[in-house]
């Protein structure tokens, strides 16, 4: 080989091949918070500008219901401070979600499925990858932060208060990439190790509720990225000593990966399961049993946090009725935002149950995915040798999905109602079930979509399976922001929900949505009949 054809040298060549496969995700992730910072900060200067008066603020601030759900409420007659506010936390867990699934299945993803090896034999160390990947996933994060301010400014907000919460959304990144390349160093495959990186993450928004509820426990708040940035105050105080203290939280668990990654073996894992053990041949008698043995775990992670996400709800439910009673200008602006109903326990349940379609959704997409990954991986290669069929594998997985599907649900539902009684609001087990299977039909949508993607464009399940979700909850919230017309607005399954238990449900739409949904299914699993196999 000549010099002129030598190839690039091979840690820019990975350097650009990370940047490669993760670009489009982070450029989805930059859109969305970007999009939903400057969304709000208009609406703001257009709805509520100059109708938010210093007692209404007040009291909105020490409300402790409104603390826990939206963190401190500060500068909140500036669209900065609204916007921070009211978006802060979603976009940081939405950043933080995208960061720590990136990190791990750039690492321990790529190492279940052989290609590492293939990287390891020439010139590169595994300390290589590890590096490169945290400097790709660092740029990205710059990327996204910048949008976010960018959108701010251009939302005609403070430059100060932009910076600062850029840097905020930069530090979210940071520290959950971070804790996601330590997880992959630490768990013996990528879902373990995303699983543990998820809850790292749940910790520490959970960690920020009890910080901005229990004055006693306010210095809890320094331990968790979503504390600090409420601590940082874009556009109230403008204090940027937290963001040192962020990046210190960032760059604990990376140095902690690197230490790990230099003195492990490929494949191999610290946190390794034990070979001693005697065989569990449970649930392994059948596709169907295989099925649901894999999603118990996942499923219990998932309930888990929505079952005390909702318990929290249903605990403050009271104190925000209270809030409304006492404050009926914010029900008032709650209505014209499009969330009207609130100043009920029906209606705030049914506010926040429907919510609840997009982690669902996300769960079931998340599913299908997993069973895409282990087909990639040539996990399933037995399973395909064997007697049973596609079909009746790839039904196996949507029956287990659905199951938990409808655990999540109940679940949701269960600790809503627990937590309404423990504090005694007016809400039944009637009334949140009902809530909480109303939403069934859009999650029910997300998977649809999931198995549509698994037969035809099995590299995209996450993402087509959560247009319906993510995509649909996005668009409802723009389209009665902005005042779109009613037929973009019907373009999302949220616009069709009727607020359950605060009003019957709507059977036509139910009916409409189930039926889409089995019709993507149905022909998901002609793709995956017919296609090749992946691997």
């Amino acid at each position: 080989m000549t010099a002129t054809t030598l190839p690039a040298a091979p840690g820019r060549a990975v350097t650009r091949l990370t940047a490669l496969t993760t670009r489009r995700g982070a450029l989805v992730i930059a859109c969305a918070a970007t999009g939903l910072s400057a969304l709000v900060a208009v609406q703001f200067q257009a709805t509520f500008a100059d109708q938010l008066g210093a007692e209404s603020i007040r009291a909105l601030a020490e409300n402790p219901a409104v603390r826990v759900l939206f963190g401190p409420a500060r500068a909140l007659d500036d669209p900065g401070g609204f916007t921070v506010w009211r978006t802060g936390t979603p976009v940081l867990v939405l950043c933080g979600i995208w960061a720590l699934l990136a990190a791990t299945r750039l690492t321990r993803g790529e190492e279940e499925t052989g290609r590492t090896e293939l990287l390891l034999a020439g010139r590169l160390r595994p300390i290589d990858l590890l590096t490169r990947t945290m400097a790709v996933l660092a740029v990205l994060g710059v990327l996204i932060a910048a949008s976010v301010g960018a959108g701010l400014l251009a939302a005609g907000t403070g430059a100060a208060g932009a910076v600062l919460h850029a840097g905020c959304v930069l530090g979210a990144i940071a520290t959950f990439a971070a804790v996601g390349l330590l997880a992959a160093q630490l768990a013996p495959t990528r879902a373990g190790a995303s699983g543990l990186a998820a809850g790292v993450l749940a910790v520490s928004l959970l960690l920020r509720m009890v910080a901005d509820g229990v004055p006693a426990l306010a210095s809890a708040a320094w331990l968790t990225p979503f504390g600090l940035a409420g601590r940082v105050a874009p556009f109230a105080e403008n204090n940027p000593a937290p963001l040192l203290v962020l990046a210190a939280l960032a760059l604990a668990p990376a140095a902690a990966a690197v230490a790990v990654a230099a003195r492990r073996d490929l494949g191999a894992a610290p946190i390794a399961r034990t070979r001693s053990r005697a065989p569990r041949t449970r649930l392994l008698g059948s596709p169907g049993g295989f099925a649901l043995r894999r999603a118990l775990a996942p499923t219990f992670g998932w309930a888990l946090g929505i079952g005390a996400y909702f318990l929290l709800v249903g605990a403050i439910t009271t104190s925000i009725l209270e809030f409304f009673d006492t404050n009926t200008r914010f029900a008032d602006l709650a209505a014209t935002a499009g969330f009207g109903g609130l100043s009920t326990a029906t209606g705030f349940a049914a506010a926040l149950l429907a919510i609840l379609a997009v982690p669902a959704g996300l769960y079931a997409a998340g599913r299908i995915a997993a069973m895409a990954e282990h087909e990639r991986a040539r996990r399933f290669t037995s399973l395909h040798a064997g007697p049973s069929t596609r079909t009746r594998l790839a039904c196996a997985e949507i029956a287990a999905t659905v199951a938990g599907l409808i655990t999540l649900l109940g679940v949701a539902a269960v600790g809503m109602w627990v937590g309404a009684r423990l504090t005694g609001a007016p809400l039944t087990p009637t009334d949140t079930l009902a809530g909480a299977a109303n939403i069934a039909p859009v999650a029910l949508l997300a998977l649809g979509g999931a198995v549509l993607a698994l037969g035809w464009y099995p590299r995209a399940v996450t993402a087509i399976g959560a247009v319906p979700v993510a995509g649909g909850f996005l668009l409802d919230i723009t389209a009665r922001s902005v005042g779109a017309p009613a037929w973009v607005a019907q373009l999302s399954p949220f616009a069709h929900l009727a607020p359950v238990p605060d009003a019957p449900p709507n059977w036509t739409a139910t009916l409409v949505c189930t039926g889409i949904a089995a019709a993507l299914t149905v022909l998901g699993l002609r793709g995956y009949r017919h296609r090749d196999l992946l691997g």
